[in-house]
Order: C-alpha cells, then structure tokens, then sequence
C-alpha cells in the first residue's frame, strides 16, 4: 500500500496547498509537515506531524519541547528533530523582536512582569536579564547577560553597568528566575540587589527594580520596600 504524500490528491498536500492557498491557510499538521518534508515508510509526513502534534496537549507547548522528546516519537531522528526545534526558536525569536519593536514604557512591576514573562516561562536554570531604560521609562534594550545552574546565577556588575554605559540608559531594571518557583529572595538575591544599587548611585544608574520571576508569579524588590533610595 502507498502510504506516501504524493498518494494523496493535489488537494490535500501540504506544499500544494500552500502554493495555491497562502501559508495562513495551513493547520499546524501541515505546516509541520513542510518542516519534516518526508514520512516513513509505513506512515506518510502528515500522519507523521500529527504523531508530533499528539504528544502535547496545545500548540504553544511546542515551546518547550526538547530533541529527547522528538526523537521519542517513531520516525523522528535527530536531523528531524533538529530542523523542528531550530524553526520553533526562529518563531520565538521573531516574536520576541515583534514585541520588542514597540518599545514599552514600564510604569510599575507588574507591566514588567506582563512583557517578560514568557521568557523564563519554561527554564530549568536561571537567567539573569537586564532592560535598559532611557529617561521615561522607555525600554532601550533588553539583555540576557547570566545563566547558571538551576540554584546559582553569576552575576557581575561591572557587565550590567558597562552595557548601560554603551547604550546610554539613565536606569535598569534586573530580573531573573527561581526554576522552583519560590519567589522569596534568597540572600545572595538580596546582596546582589543591595550592592547593585549602591554602585548605580556612584555611576548615576538608578536600579528602579529587580523582578524575582516563578511559576506564573513574581516578587518585586521595589514593590517590598527593599530598594534603598
């Protein structure tokens, strides 16, 4: 039995369809299938992507979706699961630009948290951002400049201030995750934010905030009284 795409009418396949329709009027199975291209011998690509599509519950958990997983599924080899995952970072990518384009003014921490939250929404480690700001609040640029491990993040200010320094901010804001999801600061947290301050005020940087991001949830230094004016 012919299982493969081109036994299928006009119609139906996926690169046709987009010839003759526009890539908007592709479901997600065939949209993944153009990226997989091809089948395996017993089942044809969109019987494939659907396999895919199968092991999670909504589109948007394609975001977190690894090469072990992919390669779980029959018919998926690393080239494959590969392609996947380097057009799902393209699809962040531009929309991560998409949003920073608009250049937002944050007026409290929880505008912060709204903007940024999708960027820690699936780590296991930490990441340690900063957004640097002009004199109205306006977002300048934002900078990923720490990882660490899924407990410790390496923070050095001299690269916080430097960058500051370069794009010609009058303030940042610093934010990183807790994998746990426990959003109380930790001591270090609490050190790092103190000196982080106190070094902005001799370079005339003024650190508004520094966001602790959870599950869904965050603390605010500058919502707790603990920036020291």
């Amino acid at each position: 039995m012919n299982v493969g795409i081109k036994s299928l009418p006009k119609e139906e396949r996926p690169r046709e369809r987009l010839l003759h329709y526009g890539v908007s009027s592709l479901s997600n199975e065939e949209l993944l299938a153009i990226i997989l291209k091809t089948g395996t011998k017993q089942e044809n690509v969109k019987v494939l992507a659907q396999n895919v599509l199968n092991t999670i519950s909504d589109i948007k958990d394609l975001e977190s979706i690894n090469k072990e997983k992919l390669m779980q599924i029959k018919g998926i080899k690393e080239v494959k699961a590969l392609e996947i995952l380097a057009s799902i970072e393209l699809g962040k990518r531009i929309c991560e630009k998409r949003i920073e384009k608009n250049e937002p003014v944050f007026s409290c921490s929880l505008d912060i948290f709204n903007y940024n939250r999708y960027l820690f929404s699936t780590l296991k480690q930490e990441q340690f951002y900063v957004l640097y700001l002009n004199n109205k609040n306006r977002l300048i640029e934002r900078k990923l400049l720490f990882m660490g491990t899924i407990n410790k993040s390496i923070v050095h200010p001299r690269e916080i201030f430097k960058n500051a320094y370069l794009l010609s901010a009058t303030s940042i804001v610093c934010m990183h995750n807790h994998p746990s999801g426990d959003i109380r600061p930790s001591k270090e947290d609490i050190f790092l934010t103190n000196n982080l301050v106190e070094i902005g005020k001799m370079n005339g940087i003024n650190v508004i905030d520094h966001l602790i991001f959870g599950n869904d949830n965050y603390y605010s230094f500058n919502d707790n009284g603990m920036i020291r004016r």
